[in-house]
């Protein structure tokens, strides 16, 4: 093991998309998910700066990556990954309180009884989950930054599915 396979897209590319050890190929989805945390990172360190919201920012971003790479696998939300970064992310809520947005309330679990309401209704169009996930959500972005996030998840969602439906069709 060498300094450079430390930084994982700089090994990938210079090893070519191989092991070191044993050469076998190492799939495109792992640095690109690397590059991806980086950047999503560094985003959050140039939001906030060395404060006490860096750390929630960062474990927010963390666990977005994680559930991603795992939602687009699998298309699943896997709760040993989401309860564990709700707990810590629930009482960091309470330790250190949000900047710029409203923090968590007990009026907020009125709000996530219509996602219910959106998983029942949609039929394996969103999960328990996905209502967990939201939940987290609204930890940190507040009312407002949940609101928007269901929207856009609901917008790029509509807009891939027709994609998709266009391509089967042809």
């Amino acid at each position: 093991m060498t300094a450079l396979d430390l930084v994982p897209v700089f090994s990938y590319l210079f090893l070519r998309g191989k092991c070191r050890k044993c050469g076998s190929s190492i799939h495109w989805v792992y640095p690109l998910m690397e590059a991806i945390t980086a950047v999503l990172f560094t985003a959050v360190f140039l939001k906030f700066g060395f404060t006490p919201e860096l750390i929630v920012g960062l474990l927010f971003v963390s666990m977005l990556v994680i559930i991603t790479v795992s939602d687009i696998a699998y298309m699943l939300i896997p709760d040993k990954v989401l309860l564990p970064f709700a707990a810590v992310l629930l009482v960091l809520r309470f330790v250190i309180p949000p900047r710029s947005v409203v923090g968590f309330t007990a009026r907020r679990s009125r709000r996530f009884s219509v996602l219910l309401l959106i998983a029942t209704i949609s039929k394996g169009g969103m999960g328990g989950g996905d209502i967990k996930l939201f939940f987290v959500i609204g930890l940190v972005l507040g009312t407002a930054g949940t609101l928007l996030t269901l929207f856009l998840a609901s917008f790029i969602g509509a807009v891939a599915g027709i994609v998709l439906l266009r391509e089967k069709t042809r």
